[in-house]
């Protein structure tokens, strides 16, 4: 069973930058209604694409720089890495379906 990954300042070009397989991050905080939406359908994602794709989220409270470096100013915001690069985003609260169609048009 997998779980997202804690993704920080610190670990995050190691785990997304550089990852061999595709990665969707969740950019999002404690205080964010429509992020506790959102984590739920994340985690079923990180299962379901468990070995396909990693799955992690990141508190933007308690993590900056990466926050600034990628322009995050709405949350929650899903993006997806794939080779080191953002080559999607989806903003705000949105339906499962919608997630793992941009998941599998990165993956196919």
């Amino acid at each position: 069973m997998s779980k997202p990954i804690e993704l920080t300042d610190s670990n995050f070009s190691d785990e997304v930058e550089n990852s061999d397989t595709p990665v969707l991050v969740d950019f999002w905080a404690e205080w964010c209604g429509p992020c506790r939406m959102v984590g739920p359908v994340v985690e079923e994602v990180a299962e379901e694409y468990d070995g396909k794709v990693k799955v992690g989220k990141v508190n933007v409270d308690h993590n900056p720089q990466v926050s600034v470096k990628y322009g995050i100013r709405s949350i929650p915001a899903l993006l997806i890495y794939k080779d080191g690069e953002v080559v999607d985003s989806i903003i705000g609260a949105v339906p499962k379906t919608h997630i793992t169609k941009k998941l599998d048009e990165q993956i196919a």
